[in-house]
């Protein structure tokens, strides 16, 4: 089987699969809950989220099931209920600058040309901007953004400007990504040779990425683990790992072990969609 199943209960659960190194980040018993008109609702229950160094890991669930208001947790823009996050040993609880974050949007800078934008990151932690660009040329002319440094955003199709915002995540330089449904407002097939644009450069950085995606074949095809989230307020249902072999090629989303996955996932959210 090219996957394991690891079946979670709905109260915050340490996993033990794997041994802790200094790099790792753990998420720990993390809640959150909002006050709505007058009344407290919990979108978290306490979640555990083990990521070792250096692997892709996704997290699916449906929608309002709390995964951005994580990944606001994790990058410090946000305070848990309840919890800690740490790499290591360090608590990293509230603090930024720990993690490269892209969202959805791209939120590229109208007013600022592609390489600009790119070298956004590296100016705030203050690196003169010659330098920035200097940095930031060669991975341009490798990752197909050649030719467009003096573009602005509204120049370019959808991909180019998600893969401005990426590599402009990636030269901010911080061993952790979080990645929200990057590739959720793009066509199919600029989806498709984003996912392997995205492999490539996790292959060549080594960077250790959180990814939310709703796209199941998307979460198969990316990921070495994936945490499967309950309806609100969410928690793990499930931790898969995904034990298909790298590299990966857009022809082994036709393969036995990749479909009856997919089939595993499937069953999981339709349970979910039949109890909201």
């Amino acid at each position: 089987m090219a996957y394991d199943i690891k079946r979670l209960p709905s109260e915050a659960s340490v996993d033990h699969d794997h041994e802790a190194s200094l790099h790792d980040i753990k998420i720990s018993g993390i809640t959150k809950s909002f006050y709505n008109n007058g009344e407290m609702r919990q979108v978290l229950r306490p979640v555990d989220i083990l990521i070792p160094h250096g692997k892709f890991v996704s997290i699916i669930g449906p929608s309002g099931c709390g995964k951005s208001t994580l990944f606001n947790i994790v990058a410090g823009l946000l305070p848990p209920t309840s919890g800690d996050i740490t790499i290591g040993e360090k608590s990293i609880l509230g603090e930024k600058g720990y993690v490269g974050y892209m969202l959805q949007k791209d939120m590229l800078l109208p007013w600022r040309t592609i390489i600009d934008n790119i070298i956004l990151g590296l100016e705030i932690k203050g690196v003169p901007k010659r330098e920035a660009r200097k940095q930031a040329l060669p991975l341009m002319e490798k990752y197909g953004l050649s030719g467009f440094e003096k573009n602005y955003p509204c120049e370019l199709s959808g991909g180019m400007r998600q893969r401005a915002a990426l590599l402009r995540t990636l030269l901010y330089d911080r061993e952790i990504i979080l990645l929200d449904e990057p590739f959720g407002a793009l066509d199919a097939q600029t989806r498709q040779s984003m996912q392997n644009w995205l492999l490539e450069i996790w292959e060549d950085f080594h960077k250790t990425v959180l990814f939310v995606t709703h796209d199941m074949d998307e979460a198969i095809y990316l990921s070495d683990i994936i945490y499967v989230f309950s309806g609100r307020p969410g928690y793990v249902k499930e931790k898969i790992t995904v034990h298909l072999k790298r590299p990966r090629k857009q022809e082994d989303m036709l393969e036995t072990d990749f479909w009856d996955l997919k089939q595993h996932l499937m069953g999981g959210m339709s349970d979910e969609k039949r109890s909201v």
